[in-house]
């Protein structure tokens, strides 16, 4: 078994374990540090709308000699407007210049034909009205609070309303941060980045869910035992599914990695960072909210409820009563295990979440001497 796959193996049976949620203010403190940032950079420098969302022009030239940084300066100088050059395969380039009217874009394009020596009838100029781009965001904002909606009450349904608010405030985390490093980039939003949003919440939501289901396993009949508080057995149930989550992440990263640095980034294919990078952000967003922050929340949210209240009485009680009697003398093979545990939790022997234990030794029992 490899390494990665002997420390899965250990997290899942609770041998070994990283306390998220008794450190959940210190994660809690990061999300609204980078959330501040996401939105105060939305609200400074704003969003680098497309053409599809303000309207403008396309210019398509033929083959040309002239570099992308000169088309951009000729097209800038013409228009009185930042422009989008893109270097095509066949050595054509094209060419986006926004807020542009017809008359100003036949100005455009003559001055394009002067400046880069070409024939003007042989440089193509389309006009990209706003509406088209309103509508498809509208549509798009429309189907993302139904879909809002539909999350909520289904989690609500299959978990229980604490885990489908938190999973709603995961899913909120997420699309702020994304939509943030698009106004810090300053990459331009276009539909695809609208579609990519979308992608991403139903990637965040699967990994929420996947962590809930082995919380949800892991917490049944919790409060028959007095071995773990439901803040324990969360983060237990976190650690068990910490690996898979790790890994979806990973090989979900890698083919949008390519896309963003390689496609985008290092072969020129600008188009492909429109969806590449709010898939790149999102994924790697959802992944973190759904492991530091969602069930972190949930158990926040469980242990105001009366019954969890008191079994971490009870828990806290009996482990206080436990140190008092001689913790020093070791404990010896032969002990009866204490309470049993529920759902998966019977199929390990950790100690307190974050705690590491020995396998074989005092099993089923808390820590100091057999009473």
């Amino acid at each position: 078994m490899s390494r990665l796959g002997t420390i899965g193996a250990r997290l899942y049976r609770g041998e070994i374990g990283y306390d998220f949620v008794a450190k959940r203010k210190f994660w809690y403190a990061v999300s609204i540090l980078i959330t501040v940032a996401a939105i105060a950079g939305v609200a400074i420098k704003g969003l680098n709308m497309g053409i599809e969302f303000k309207g403008g022009a396309v210019f398509t030239t033929p083959s040309t000699k002239v570099s992308v940084s000169d088309a951009r300066e000729y097209a800038e100088e013409a228009s009185g407007h930042p422009a989008i050059v893109q270097k095509l395969g066949n050595g054509t380039m094209r060419i986006q210049v926004a807020e542009l009217n017809t008359a100003q874009a036949d100005q455009v394009k003559s001055d394009l034909a002067r400046d880069m020596k070409l024939d003007a009838d042989k440089i193509g100029a389309e006009l990209v009205g706003p509406s088209w781009g309103k509508q498809i965001a509208n549509k798009a904002w429309t189907g993302l609070a139904i879909f809002m909606v539909l999350v909520v009450i289904y989690l609500a349904i299959a978990f229980e309303w604490r885990m489908a608010l938190a999973a709603l405030i995961a899913l909120i985390h997420d699309l702020t941060i994304t939509v943030g490093v698009y106004a810090l980039v300053g990459f331009e939003v276009t539909p695809g980045t609208v579609i990519g949003l979308l992608t991403i919440l139903g990637y965040s939501l699967y990994d929420t869910v996947v962590v809930f289901d082995g919380l949800k396993e892991g917490s049944k009949d919790i409060t028959k035992q007095t071995r773990y508080t439901y803040s324990e057995m969360a983060n237990r149930s976190l650690n068990g599914t910490l690996v898979r989550s790790i890994n979806t992440t990973i090989v979900a990263l890698l083919p949008v990695a390519g896309l963003l640095f390689i496609g985008g980034g290092f072969l020129g294919a600008g188009m492909l960072n429109d969806i590449s990078l709010s898939l790149f952000v999102g994924l790697a967003a959802g992944a973190y909210s759904s492991i530091f922050i969602a069930t972190p929340l949930v158990a926040d949210f469980k242990e105001y409820d009366p019954k969890m209240k008191a079994l971490r009485k009870r828990v806290l009680a009996k482990r206080a009563k436990g140190e008092q009697d001689t913790p020093e003398e070791p404990a010896g093979p032969d002990d009866e295990p204490l309470d049993e545990l529920p759902g998966e939790a019977a199929t390990a022997a950790a100690g307190p979440a974050g705690v590491v234990e020995q396998r074989g030794r005092g099993r089923g029992r808390s820590s100091g001497r057999r009473r």
